[in-house]
Order: C-alpha cells, then sequence, then structure tokens
C-alpha cells in the first residue's frame, strides 16, 4: 500500500483522479493517523470522520462515473477552528462558543467543498487568534510535531500541528499578525498570508478586520499555491473583499529566481534574533543570489514601530468585535440578577486571560480622552509602514527576512511574560499592517534540530512573483519536511 499520508497533496489529488487510490482510502489513512498521533499532539478538537468519508465516497462514484471532480479532489483538509462549519462545532477556541454550530459555511470552506477537498476536522487554536504558542487555548495547547516539549506556533498552531504531524497534507489557518506565518516557521512548513481581501473573510469569526486573513498550511509551495488558488477569489458578502479576479497563482511558478531583485530587511537582523535563525536565513539569502536573484540591503525605518501600533490596532478591533458575546445571542450564558450582571458573567466564565487582556487594551485605547493619543496615532505609524513597503517595493520585486526571531520553544517558556510572547510576532505585523502578501519559507534547522523559516513579502496582489522566488528556493534548499519521519511521534510527550 502506498504510504498516503507522506504524500503531497496534488501527488494524492492525482492518484485518486487515476484511480490507483480511492479517496475513502485516503480519507481513512489521515484519520487513523489523527486517531493515533492526536492524544500526543493536540492538533484537532474534533475530526468530522462520518462526515469526510462519505464525501470520500461521493468522491470515488463520481469518479467512476466518469464526472467532473474539483481541482483537489480527495485530499484531506484541516480547518482552523475560526472558521465556520454549518453544523459543526465552531468554538474559536473559546469556552464562550462552546457547542456553537454555525447555520452556514464560511467562504473559504465553501469553496474548498466545492473543490472536493474532504475536511477531515477542526484544528486547536489560541482562543479568538490571540496568541503565538497555541497555549491560550480554552481546552488544551497543541504541542510542535517536531518536538512534543515545544510549542507549535499560534494562533493557527493546530493547523500547523496537522500538517507537520502528517494528519492532513493541507489546512486552513488565519493570520492576523503572522497567525499562519509564524507557526509555519516553527514547524517547518509553507504557509502564506495572501493580500488582504484576497480571500473572503466571510464566515470568519473576526479577531480584528482589517488585519484578519485566511490562508493555506502545506509541505510544499505548490501544494499552498494550489490552496490559494481555490479559496481566493471576490466574494459580495464581505466588504472588504477585492472585486475583480485574483491573479493567476500558478502562472510562471516554475520560472526561478534569476533576475528578480531581492531586499533583505535590515531592521529584522537585530537585537533578539537568534544565532540558528540568523545564519540559516543568512545561508538561505546567499541561495537567492546563487540563483540568479539580485540581492540588496534596504530599510523598512519604520518596521520597528509595528509591534506597538500593531498591538494598540488589533485589541482595539477585538474590543468592538467580541461586545457582540453578551450572552444573550448564542454561546455561553452565566445568570444574573440584571442584564448588565448576566453579562459580566457570561465574559468572566467565557473568555480567557489573553482575551481579557487584549479586550481591556482595547478598550482603553479607544476611550474618550486617549483615542487620539493611541488608537490613531497607531494608524498613523500604519500608514508610514506602508509607505515604507511602497518605497523598497519601487526598486525590488520581493523582500525577505526572518519570519520569526527564534525556532520553537518550550511549552510554558513564556506564558507569564506577555511582552516576551508578543515579541514573537516583531517581523511578521508590518505586513500585516500593510496588507501585503507574505509567506514562510523553511529553510532549514537550527542547532537544535528545529525548523527556520524565511519570511518572503511582495507588493499587494504579487502573490504569483513571491510564490515564484519561493518556489526556487525551496528546491535549492531541499528542506526535508521531518528528517525523522512520522515515526517520530510514536515517542510519548515531554513531560
Amino acid at each position: 500500500m502506498i504510504d498516503l499520508v507522506t504524500r503531497s497533496a496534488l501527488e494524492l489529488r492525482d492518484l485518486v483522479a487515476a484511480g490507483e487510490v480511492s479517496a475513502v482510502d485516503v480519507a481513512t489513512a489521515h484519520l487513523e493517523r489523527i486517531h493515533a498521533t492526536d492524544e500526543r499532539v493536540g492538533a484537532f478538537l474534533r475530526t468530522l470522520d462520518d462526515e469526510a468519508l462519505a464525501h470520500a465516497a461521493d468522491i470515488d462514484r463520481r469518479r467512476a462515473a466518469g464526472e467532473d471532480l474539483g481541482m483537489l479532489a480527495g485530499v484531506p483538509l484541516a480547518v482552523k477552528d475560526l472558521l465556520c462549519t454549518r453544523g459543526v462545532e465552531t468554538t474559536a477556541g473559546s469556552r464562550i462558543l462552546a457547542d456553537y454550530r454555525p447555520p452556514y459555511d464560511a467562504t473559504a470552506v465553501i469553496h474548498a467543498r466545492e473543490a472536493d477537498a474532504v475536511i477531515i476536522g477542526k484544528t486547536n487554536m489560541d482562543e479568538f487568534a490571540m496568541g503565538s504558542s497555541c497555549e491560550n487555548s480554552a481546552f488544551f495547547p497543541t504541542r510542535n510535531p517536531w518536538d512534543l516539549g515545544r510549542v507549535p506556533g499560534g494562533s493557527s498552531g493546530g493547523s500547523a500541528a496537522a500538517v507537520a504531524a502528517f494528519q492532513a497534507p493541507l489546512a486552513l489557518g488565519t493570520d492576523t499578525g503572522g497567525s499562519i506565518r509564524q507557526p509555519a516557521s516553527l514547524c517547518g512548513l509553507v504557509g502564506v498570508k495572501p493580500t488582504y481581501g484576497l480571500v473572503s473573510r466571510y464566515g470568519l469569526i473576526a479577531f480584528a478586520s482589517s488585519l484578519d486573513q485566511i490562508g493555506p498550511f502545506a509541505r510544499t509551495v505548490v501544494d499552498a499555491a494550489e490552496l490559494l488558488t481555490v479559496i481566493a477569489r471576490p466574494d459580495p458578502r464581505d466588504s472588504t473583499s477585492i472585486p475583480k479576479p485574483p491573479p493567476n497563482l500558478l502562472a510562471g511558478l516554475d520560472d526561478g529566481a534569476d533576475g528578480l531583485r531581492v531586499g533583505v530587511v535590515a531592521e529584522f537582523f537585530g537585537d533578539g534574533l537568534e544565532a540558528g535563525v540568523r545564519t540559516r536565513v543568512t545561508e538561505a539569502v546567499e541561495r537567492l543570489a546563487g540563483l540568479g536573484a539580485d540581492v540588496v540591503e534596504v530599510s523598512l525605518p519604520h518596521a520597528p514601530y509595528g509591534l506597538p501600533a500593531y498591538y494598540l490596532i488589533a485589541p482595539s478591533e477585538c474590543s468592538s468585535n467580541l461586545a457582540r458575546y453578551d450572552g444573550v445571542r448564542y454561546g455561553l450564558r452565566e445568570e444574573g440578577a440584571t442584564s448588565a450582571a448576566m453579562m459580566a458573567a457570561t465574559r468572566g466564565a467565557g473568555f480567557g486571560t489573553e482575551v481579557k487582556r487584549r479586550l481591556m487594551i482595547g478598550t482603553y485605547a479607544l476611550s474618550a480622552g486617549y483615542y487620539d493619543a493611541y488608537y490613531a496615532q497607531a494608524q498613523r505609524v500604519r500608514t508610514l509602514i506602508a509607505r515604507d513597503f511602497d518605497a523598497v517595493f519601487a526598486n525590488c520585486d520581493v523582500i525577505v527576512g526572518p519570519t520569526a526571531p527564534t525556532a520553537a520553544f518550550p511549552l510554558g517558556a513564556k506564558t507569564d511574560d506577555p511582552l516576551a510572547m508578543y515579541l514573537n510576532d516583531i517581523y511578521s505585523v508590518p505586513a500585516s499592517l500593510a496588507g501585503i502578501p507574505a509567506m514562510n519559507l523553511p529553510v532549514g534547522l537550527d542547532d537544535d534540530g528545529l525548523p527556520v523559516g524565511l519570511q518572503l513579502m511582495a507588493p499587494m496582489l504579487d502573490e504569483p512573483v513571491m510564490l515564484r522566488v519561493a518556489r526556487a528556493l525551496e528546491a535549492a534548499v531541499g528542506f526535508a519536511t521531518t528528517p525523522r519521519g512520522p515515526e517520530a511521534l510514536e515517542a510519548p510527550a515531554a513531560a
């Protein structure tokens, strides 16, 4: 029997299309993998065994009948629990939404189903996408498959861990300030945050509406490009959706990096960058030069102000978005003598510590007398950062730097120090504030054998050139998704 769980998404699709394996076989292999390993990894909040097998059986029936199949037919897909799935519990990793079953699918989920991707489960996450380690889930932490004593990153840590653990070849995550790119870096995966508005946010439980984006996790650049192609399209139900067809994300994917100008961000190589990360990223940049790219140093002078600006803008938007969780309409309800007491009791019991922290920061930043000093000033900084990117892209096709300042760190190492945790986003938030596409590409291992990621960034809607450069570098680096192989998870979790 072909080892189905280690195959790429496109290999699985082609095997199913050719009738060499059935979609049911593929789904069964991945569900068995989840049930054998997830007690140790904690990537999934719930699996959808019956639904997945039924969809897979329908794909097999249609293939046998000669009917057309979608471009991801038979490929298992894990979905972050921030995306609504009709009739399936969707919690955003929070007790305040325990038992909530949406009456509709998110647009990205609809497109995935139409492409015949087989949704096998909903993945764990930091509550309401607020975190960088997947330790803020209201239910349990997720562990990094490379080292079960370390974090997978966050907030999309469950999606990243599922792909890294060979529980799914593809996953959907969300990225507000780095929540796809940072866990992709820590778990040795390709992870893409698209241009803001390229993928519909309809059905995405909102954290910070001007920043949130849905994107893919995969083990190869081509797989990620295929999934992004499936979900990227206009949507009239999302007012921030770009109202025109997306660029052809697969065009020129194998054209290489020769002749392209690549900018290396000077500000991303300062204090706080681990030596092992610096070494692998520097080597990757040298490989780009060897591929014929014109590599130059560039400056984003306002990038160091991105982190404080982000941690004013995002909490401010979340304080507005999360006001809807009041115990009245849906989700958790705690009783109280008055409506105000009921709401206070509901929010006190339903929200975790990190969510409460950000709600208080955001409410304060928006309050009378402080709005101009904090929120409005942060928005002005955001504009300056966007202008910095515009100036650099006037002379560069893509820009690069490390995705995260460190490799995966031990579970519990930063939970008592929110500022240390927030610093994990220092290189990822500038692209989020500017709304440009950005992605992680694994480029090697540090001295502890943990993955290191390179971040690539491109002008708005220039995903094709970003993916083209990533594809060329991927081939040159030859990164092994996991040199230990799937059997690494047979070891018990670290204490």
